[in-house]
């Protein structure tokens, strides 16, 4: 887990379910295969509804069409962030098109504990209503250590909830490398 992310923000609404980040019929690619994996980071967030369709958290796209990655760093999202299915591939999606954190007022627990224990994405809960507060590529900057978003774009400061413990899970990059470097498993 880095100290500073910094990077554009892509803003979402409530209850972001994993069929939002990344649709079940695109769960046909190898997790290992570099060829296949890709195409997670090109389908992240794709089930997320497009603007114009009159809802209030429409977005434009988060990979541009037939991009492996994409240009926002931050997710911002409300409450219930990556409800539904129990699936790993959801931060695993994220990570893949590059995001590197993403912040919610909640979270499923399933989402939080895979996005932790896959060291796929950094998750932190807001204090307040950030996808109010922030807007599709405002300038953010992350302070993983402070628990602290810094929106460039309007100067606006926010604190978030501590990490506590999973940060060292973070730190040493996924759940099997936490307990290794804390000798609960044998070094491979």
């Amino acid at each position: 887990m880095k100290e500073i992310i910094r990077g554009l923000a892509y803003v979402v609404g409530e209850a972001i379910d994993t069929d939002q980040i990344i649709p079940a019929e695109h769960l046909v690619y190898s997790l290992k295969k570099p060829d296949e994996r890709k195409m997670y980071g090109r389908f992240a967030m794709s089930g997320v509804p497009a603007a114009g369709q009159g809802l209030p958290f429409g977005n434009r796209p988060f990979t541009e069409p037939d991009a492996y990655k994409s240009e926002y760093t931050i997710v911002i999202g409300g409450g219930n962030f990556g409800c539904g299915s129990s699936r790993e591939h959801a931060p695993f999606a994220l990570r893949e098109a590059g995001a590197e954190a993403v912040v919610a007022e909640s979270f499923a627990r399933i989402f939080y504990r895979n996005a932790i224990d896959g060291g796929f994405v950094v998750p932190f809960e807001s204090r307040v209503k950030l996808n109010e507060r922030i807007r599709t590529g405002d300038d953010l900057e992350l302070d993983t250590s402070l628990g602290k978003l810094t929106n460039h774009t309007t100067g606006e400061e926010f604190l978030l909830n501590p990490l506590g413990d999973v940060a060292d899970i973070l730190k040493a990059g996924n759940v099997f490398e936490y307990a290794r470097q804390a000798g609960l498993m044998p070094a491979s």
